[in-house]
């Protein structure tokens, strides 16, 4: 996190249940009455965030097990063709190299989705970063008090600021298993009881289970955020 922001202060880890309910029976705060630029900032860069992350569950979820596993089935099913020759024939070669690449395309597939996983996870630092500058900004010409004040229903600029860099630990730890996982598919030899545990790893997604946005930050900001959008 940004050296600007060390001396700020809050919880150690966002909850997902910031308030029981929002009572849209109430008096309105002034700020949810006339918002101020850095009220529609903040919500455009969430709005994005979570389009990033519905983003990286496509990658994964579509993109990247398609890849996957079609390049198991491709090997099965070329193991079973040879498996199926008579002693000492040899496969028909136009028949195995087309196998081969097809699985070189696969492979290719999967490292395509590593490397859109690791640009998302960039856009990711970058809008953390903007957010702490835009923060850094509003302090420095509103004060202490004002960015600790709540925006819309209880989170202040100031708590938003400062939980939002939680999210990229699951999503770091997400891409770095996903490339490992690739790796362990890249050997032809790899054998059909591992690469059932590589698609299962694949498909969990254990690390976004309970820090990713679906598992945390969707609840906080249909309470927190005025006028948030429906998620898809």
């Amino acid at each position: 996190m940004s050296s600007r922001l060390a001396s700020f202060r809050g919880p150690s880890t966002p909850t997902s249940s910031p308030v029981a309910a929002r009572q849209p029976s109430g008096p309105a705060s002034p700020s949810r009455l006339s918002e101020l630029p850095h009220h529609r900032t903040l919500r455009s860069q969430l709005l994005e965030l979570r389009n990033i992350a519905y983003e990286w569950d496509e990658r994964v979820s579509g993109q990247g097990l398609k890849a996957a596993s079609s390049l198991i089935d491709a090997r099965t099913e070329l193991d079973n063709e040879l498996a199926m020759l008579s002693v000492g024939r040899q496969p028909a070669y136009p028949i195995v190299l087309e196998k081969l690449h097809f699985m070189e395309n696969c492979i290719e597939d999967l490292h395509d989705v590593i490397r859109k996983l690791d640009k998302l996870f960039q856009k990711m630092v970058k809008i953390i970063k903007s957010l702490e500058i835009l923060l850094h900004e509003v302090h420095k010409t509103k004060g202490w008090k004002f960015v600790e004040e709540p925006l819309w229903v209880t989170w202040s600029l100031e708590k938003f600021v400062t939980k939002l860099p939680y999210i990229l630990k699951p999503y770091r730890r997400s891409l770095e298993m996903h490339i490992d996982l690739v790796e362990q598919l890249r050997p032809h030899d790899v054998t059909f009881e591992e690469s059932r545990q590589i698609i299962a790893q694949w498909q969990a997604q254990v690390h976004l289970a309970q820090g990713g946005w679906d598992a945390v930050w969707e609840d906080i900001c249909a309470v927190e955020v005025d006028r948030w959008s429906s998620p898809r």
